[in-house]
């Protein structure tokens, strides 16, 4: 059997002339949002790997960071972060552009001339003013006092996090209103210096964020008032990235054996998804949330038991512990982690400009006897291992790598399942390639 490979798709063109920071796949249609430093926002197609926009004029420094909104009938909604203190948010009619068949149209209709052969520009600012337009700058959110390094959109879609270089975190609301008005409900101020990232739990109103204190924190709102309900200190450097685990995540060697499946699914139920982090200090981590002695169950536990903040102790509401340290793989900084929630392999990036792609692995395949003893049943019987499955060594030439993402996507005509996973990394030479996982 030949060794799974990660292989070059394509790169997105033409890239940016200055360092990207980060791709944002779009939660349904085949295009990603890259960010840039010279201040705009790529939107390309994963159809043809072409440039469909170039969003300009909201920020007056770099932009950093940006996430899609999820849940948004008709139009796309994108959030951006920038070096100049502020947040964006920016709308677009998905109807512009669309043809039958989903978000094809995007490419269909507007990349063939988003830009000049060999990277030229003057044809492609000339068919992009139009493109321009149908981008609105619907509202500047301003708080922040420095540097915003990350956004983002909770599973709801209703809450926006940013957190930035002042050590805060930003929880506003969108009101939804018509008038593109949001509210702030939160202020977290507890994190000892630069907050690096911040990301929602897939599933309920969590908030986990890392930083340059070298601590991961976990955030949650009890009556009104968001608090900090774990921190973590087992990195001896910056947290520059945190990812989740999809809700119903089963490690890929699984996905075979519908028992064994039903079976590790029971056993996590009561933690709900894990959390991945990476750091300067080279490693990645894994966390599970221990569950809680009353015997709360399912993934709304801890959101929805109303137990009044005098009760619940400030700092101490939630263990988490270290459930796995992947194998070391990369000789510098790591600078982002991507869990994905189609096959549960998880990738990492860094300064060493190495792409790794580890896999969770069944180590034990415990009897029948073992699943039907019900004493037993909340104490894991399926161990695991994480293993290296896939290396690329410079992958974007000399340049670090700054951000990997998964994303989903499908040749033209192809049907939603025949769509293919690929994954996205950007780097400091403007360059965002497409690799796919060659088995």
């Amino acid at each position: 059997m030949a060794q799974p490979s990660l292989t070059l798709l394509s790169d997105l063109t033409p890239p940016s002339l200055e360092r990207a920071w980060l791709t944002a796949p779009h939660p349904t249609l085949p295009i990603v949002a890259t960010c840039s430093s010279d201040k705009t926002v790529r939107v390309y197609s994963l159809t043809n790997f072409k440039l469909l926009s170039t969003i300009t004029g909201g920020h007056k420094r770099s932009v950093r960071t940006a996430a899609w909104k999820p849940h948004v009938q008709g139009e796309s909604v994108l959030a951006t972060g920038s070096f100049d203190a502020t947040v964006g948010v920016w709308r677009r009619w998905d109807s512009y552009g669309r043809a039958e068949g989903g978000g094809a149209g995007w490419a269909l209709n507007s990349s063939d001339n988003a830009s000049a052969p060999n990277g030229e520009t003057d044809d492609g600012l000339a068919s992009h003013n139009d493109d321009d337009e149908e981008w609105r700058f619907a509202v500047l959110l301003d708080g922040h006092d420095s540097e915003v390094k990350s956004v983002s959109w909770s599973a709801s879609g209703m809450l926006l996090a940013t957190c930035a270089r002042d050590k805060s975190i930003w929880i506003w609301e969108d009101l939804d209103d018509g008038d593109n008005n949001f509210e702030t409900v939160a202020v977290m101020q507890e994190h000892g210096g630069d907050v690096k990232c911040v990301a929602w739990h897939p599933a309920e109103d969590c908030l986990a964020s890392g930083g340059y204190d070298d601590t991961i924190r976990v955030w949650r709102e009890d009556l009104d008032d968001w608090g900090q309900v774990a921190c973590i200190k087992a990195h001896s450097g910056t947290v520059w990235f945190l990812d989740w685990e999809g809700v119903d995540n089963v490690p890929s060697p699984m996905h075979g054996s519908a028992e064994l499946a039903s079976q590790w699914r029971e056993q996590r139920a009561l933690s709900g998804p894990r959390l991945v982090s990476c750091s300067d200090d080279r490693t990645v981590r894994v966390w599970r949330r221990l569950p809680k002695e009353s015997g709360q169950s399912g993934l709304n536990a801890s959101a929805a038991t109303g137990i009044p903040s005098i009760i619940r102790p400030t700092g101490s509401d939630e263990t988490w512990e270290e459930d796995a340290v992947l194998p070391h793989a990369h000789e510098l900084a790591v600078y982002a982690v991507a869990w994905s929630r189609r096959s549960g392999l998880v990738a990492s990036v860094g300064a060493d400009g190495r792409i790794v792609l580890y896999e969770e692995r069944v180590v034990n395949h415990p009897a029948d006897s073992d699943a039907m003893d019900t004493e037993l049943a909340e104490k894991p019987s399926i161990q695991t291992e994480w293993a290296v499955l896939a290396v690329v060594d410079g992958a974007h030439g000399i340049y670090e790598i700054n951000h990997a993402a998964w994303a989903k996507r499908a040749d033209r005509g192809s049907a939603e399942d025949e769509e293919e996973e690929v994954l996205v990394t950007t780097a400091d030479d403007g360059s965002v390639k497409v690799w796919t996982l060659q088995r």
